[in-house]
């Protein structure tokens, strides 16, 4: 399982130009789930975002999770962060997991992340095409992979 975890003031995912999932001040998570993850590796990614430190404390220092803060989630599923362009130009998808193996752990990130670390999570849409918008504080982006 891969993530890119961005801080930000706020974020936003439009399907068709309707609104489906925002937050204000926390994380942007692009997921990506690899062919041969597992409901562990979903439980670590969870446990891992949650307490990923990376918003200021009173010292300006990298000490305080998206917990501490009160901040929220915007999880957005991409299959694309397994793109393999190492040959030729055009990638490869082939080492991401196959739709229903995929959808079945993003949904199990999201709903620890709302049931274990009672965090506020907001969506986008499993495999719509989907807008993403957002404001990166920092910018400050984590790569975070199991």
């Amino acid at each position: 399982m891969r993530a890119v975890v961005q801080r930000v003031h706020q974020a936003a995912v439009r399907v068709d130009g309707a609104t489906v999932g925002s937050i204000e001040y926390g994380l942007l998570v692009y997921l990506g789930v690899h062919r041969s993850d597992s409901d562990e590796i979903a439980q670590w990614m969870a446990r891992k975002i949650a307490g990923l430190r990376i918003f200021p404390d009173g010292d300006g220092r990298f000490n305080r999770s998206v917990r501490d803060v009160g901040g929220a989630i915007l999880v957005v599923s991409q299959f694309t962060l397994y793109g393999d362009a190492a040959h030729g130009f055009r990638p490869s998808f082939s080492a991401a997991a196959p739709p229903e193996l995929a959808e079945q752990l993003y949904e199990r990130v999201v709903a620890l992340l709302r049931s274990e670390y009672s965090l506020r999570v907001a969506t986008g849409i499993f495999g719509a095409m989907m807008d993403v918008e957002s404001i990166n504080w920092g910018p400050v982006t984590i790569v975070l992979e199991k």
